[in-house]
């Protein structure tokens, strides 16, 4: 009885490296077509066929994906199932650099989400000037990605068209504006900036002309000061 355990367990042992080696594309030529023929006879081998084809794609997806430290990733390449060396260890290798890229996807969330940086939210309430006393605005600014998403919703402002039109700008302490877009009437306008809100602290809006004058007008239609939201 003990003979016949000993082969048996060998021969799942053989049974799943060379299932492991038609996974990842190593197996003898000679031997796939009576792999392949095996399992299609059998469900339970057809199942095993596909955890390890599962396996393998992590493993080799795995450090692709994740822009892990080179360090690991030097670690995981070294666990890449290597198509000379045909053993059921490839599930467990598969299972470790899983494991392990998962840690450092939680990571960088954590990195990312903890410091506050990406989503990070400013309110600018925007006053009337001179040219336009009853105008009123505020905006929201949200750290994107791509940059800062402005929301800007006026009213009072009356609805410029042809070659007329309104631009949004930051401005700094030292009086340097950034341009962060136009829009022809104040409701439900999103605009967009480049530069932080932590150095360009002032929101105005102006309105003006098709010229080809890049520079602002000056004509003010609404300012107002951006803080931390």
């Amino acid at each position: 009885m003990w003979m016949r355990r000993g082969r048996a367990e060998q021969s799942d042992v053989h049974g799943a490296a060379e299932l492991a080696a038609l996974a990842d594309g190593s197996v003898e030529p000679e031997r796939r077509a009576a792999l392949e023929a095996s399992i299609a006879a059998s469900p339970l081998l057809a199942d095993r066929l596909a955890e390890q084809e599962r396996a393998v794609a992590l493993l080799q997806g795995a450090a692709d994906q994740v822009d892990a430290p080179a360090g690991l990733r030097a670690r995981l390449e070294t666990q890449r199932p290597q198509r000379t060396v045909r053993t059921p260890r490839r599930l467990a290798l598969a299972g470790v650099a899983a494991a392990a890229v998962a840690a450092v996807a939680v990571g960088a969330g954590i990195a990312v989400f903890g410091s506050g940086s990406h989503g990070a939210r400013y309110q600018a309430a925007l006053g009337p000037t001179a040219l336009a006393p009853g105008a009123r605005g505020e905006a929201s600014l949200t750290r994107t990605t791509s940059g800062w998403r402005i929301h800007l919703h006026a009213t009072g402002l009356p609805r410029l068209a042809g070659s007329r039109f309104y631009e949004a700008w930051l401005r700094n302490s030292a009086g340097v504006l950034v341009p962060i877009g136009t829009f022809n009437e104040g409701e439900n306008v999103t605009l967009w900036a480049g530069v932080p809100p932590t150095s360009f602290t002032v929101l105005t809006v102006t309105r003006e002309q098709a010229d080809g004058n890049q520079a602002s007008s000056g004509e003010k239609v609404l300012v107002g000061p951006v803080r931390n939201g």
